[in-house]
């Protein structure tokens, strides 16, 4: 008989990039007293990855709990990148409800459409917070409108439209229920969520049944699976089968050596869980996100939403080039493969597929972010390879035609900027869906254009911008190929011999265009050194020296002041790679190449073309 635990509620955090899930969680576990008076604490503490915590940006949905009146609300922090989408998408099986946190300034932003869409298609209650209402230009009363506007597009129930609203400032640690009357603590927000999101629902006595939702991995105990409980009891010990909904011949005889649940930041070992709980499993190394842990005697999995497919690919290589193997740790294709096919335990939404050479893999993922955040993983890992320009993947219809994947682009850019981006994204193959004046002399432009027109675009699109734009980008199914694309107008400047850069090599090369080395660097023959303003690619010497005379002038022997090379980020060098480049990635370098390193072998290719 199904019974509801009215102790607990499962909640995920949903919203836009940078509208302020993991400040908001941040605020309610100070205020739940996780910890003590004297306890030195970062900030977004739920983004414990260093990289997360470097771009201010969250990749992995995390657990907590909290303890409020009687209550254990469990929460769910999600990413808010596309990118990731992957994410939340399976998160939100484990949940009965959600926090959707919109911006008090911006308003649902592209992302808010997409994580709140998926929320509607699994029917999930929601609690909206207007986050950032401290904000000078914060518009409350627009956004509540601009939010019910979007539920109603989702084509959202009577039940979801009359959503409760809370007036929050993450950041200052107070909620409200009036944007007019600034509250004290985040109360508010917790009453409401105990009000309007149900309590989860099963049946205790019936055999156990539970959903594995995310996975992750630790080197002492290994695989850990992370679910909620939706049938019977779970305990130590217990003799379970692994199942799973989209592959049937998978029944796998195992047993629960160890189960957590959460409290606070950390997991606390318990002896059994029941109907509600979110827990967490260790012990099972054969386990994967979909899989159903089950009693024997009634062995049936729980179905789980297919992931989206991967849009984007790139191939992952071993370094070949003249440098290889000086600076990093794992270089062969073993390792490269072994890793690679690591993260795949826990991330659902990457591809990694061998092919016709044992030195190459191909890696698919939901855009260029996905990619290299996987590419700066393994780079401080120790690890050295080499990587393609990204590609997208193709498909085609029932009558053979060529299908690309498109994006919806919303671009938040001051109007003397408009001209500009209309026009590189016209370029790009975009086509201009809608031009609104926005507060503040910006105008909001948006955009039907290809993946592969997005491609190496955000860092001229911040130049063009004078770093003032904001561009978001929404997934919109495949359409119709749109023709060929050049993705970068300008060459290459490309080192002529092996060796050492010299400044005066540099000094007259810094003529020909951008340079992205200075004195002393290494450089091989093939290895691009600059950006050429021409179309075609200039072979330089910067390895030359001065030729000595025993004649001298005053002026002759002044020092040669060089331009400050332009140093290029992860993710500048894989936008600015052409097709016939590789990026070679090494813990200490970042160094692009041409993929054909001899200049003879490159024009025979060239001409070939």
């Amino acid at each position: 008989m199904l019974e509801k635990r009215n102790d607990i509620r499962n909640v995920a955090i949903i919203a836009h990039v940078d509208h302020g899930k993991t400040t908001l969680v941040d605020a309610l576990l100070h205020q739940n007293g996780v910890f003590r008076e004297n306890q030195e604490v970062e900030d977004r503490v739920m983004d414990s990855n260093a990289i997360e915590r470097e771009r201010g940006i969250t990749i992995l949905s995390k657990n907590t709990a909290i303890s409020y009146k009687n209550h254990k609300i469990n929460i769910v922090d999600t990413p808010g990148h596309a990118d990731f989408g992957g994410e939340v998408e399976r998160v939100l099986k484990m949940v009965d409800g959600v926090v959707l946190i919109v911006d008090a300034f911006e308003g649902p932003m592209p992302q808010t459409k997409f994580v709140l869409g998926k929320a509607m298609e699994l029917d999930l209650p929601v609690v909206v917070c207007v986050n950032k209402i401290d904000r000078p230009e914060a518009r409350p009363d627009e956004v509540v409108d601009m939010v019910l506007e979007l539920l109603m597009d989702l084509g959202a129930s009577d039940e979801q439209i009359d959503c409760p609203f809370v007036f929050a400032s993450a950041r200052s640690g107070y909620a409200s229920l009036d944007p007019k009357v600034q509250g004290t603590d985040m109360q508010p927000l917790l009453d409401t969520v105990i009000e309007h999101i149900p309590a989860p629902e099963g049946d205790p006595e019936a055999p156990m049944q539970m959903l594995i939702s995310t996975i992750d991995y630790n080197d002492f105990v290994g695989r850990i699976g992370v679910g909620k409980v939706s049938n019977g009891v779970i305990k130590v010990n217990q003799q379970v089968v692994l199942c799973n909904h989209h592959d049937k011949d998978k029944l796998i005889k195992t047993k629960i050596s160890k189960l957590y649940t959460y409290n606070g930041l950390k997991r606390v070992e318990v002896n059994e869980a029941t109907i509600g709980d979110i827990v967490a499993v260790s012990g099972i190394p054969e386990i994967h996100i979909g899989d159903t842990i089950c009693a024997p005697e009634q062995v049936e999995a729980i179905p789980f939403q297919k992931i989206s497919d991967p849009t984007i690919a790139m191939y992952f290589m071993v370094n070949d080039s003249p440098l290889a193997g000086q600076e990093g740790k794992y270089i062969t294709s073993r390792h490269i493969r072994e890793r690679l096919f690591r993260e795949l335990n826990t991330d659902v939404s990457l591809r990694v597929e061998e092919t016709d050479t044992a030195d190459c893999f191909k890696v698919s993922g939901r855009g260029e972010l996905h990619l290299s955040v996987l590419i700066e993983n393994m780079r401080r890992e120790g690890y050295e390879f080499a990587v393609s320009k990204a590609e997208v993947l193709y498909k085609t219809d029932e009558r053979g035609k060529k299908l690309e994947p498109m994006e919806i682009a919303y671009i938040d850019v001051p109007d003397e900027f408009t001209g500009t981006v209309i026009q590189k994204l016209t370029q790009r193959k975009g086509e201009l869906a809608g031009m609104s004046p926005m507060n503040g002399g910006t105008t909001r432009l948006e955009f039907n254009i290809p993946s592969r027109g997005l491609i190496g675009y955000r860092n001229e699109f911040m130049t063009d911008t004078k770093g003032n734009g904001i561009l978001n980008t929404s997934f919109d199914g495949y359409g119709p190929f749109k023709g060929e694309l050049t993705y970068r107008p300008t060459g290459s400047l490309i080192a002529f011999e092996a060796g050492e850069a010299i400044t005066y090599g540099l000094y007259n090369a810094q003529e020909r265009g951008t340079l992205f080395i200075g004195p002393g660097t290494k450089v091989y023959s093939g290895m691009v050194i600059g950006q050429s303003p021409k179309t075609e690619d200039i072979e330089i010497n910067v390895c030359k020296t001065k030729k000595l005379t025993n004649t001298r002038s005053s002026s002759a022997d002044e020092a040669l002041r060089l331009v400050p090379p332009k140093v290029m980020s992860l993710e500048q060098c894989m936008d600015f790679i052409d097709t016939d480049e590789l990026l070679e990635v090494t813990p200490e370098s970042l160094r692009i190449r041409k993929k054909i390193l001899d200049p003879l072998l490159r024009k025979r290719a060239s001409f070939r073309k």
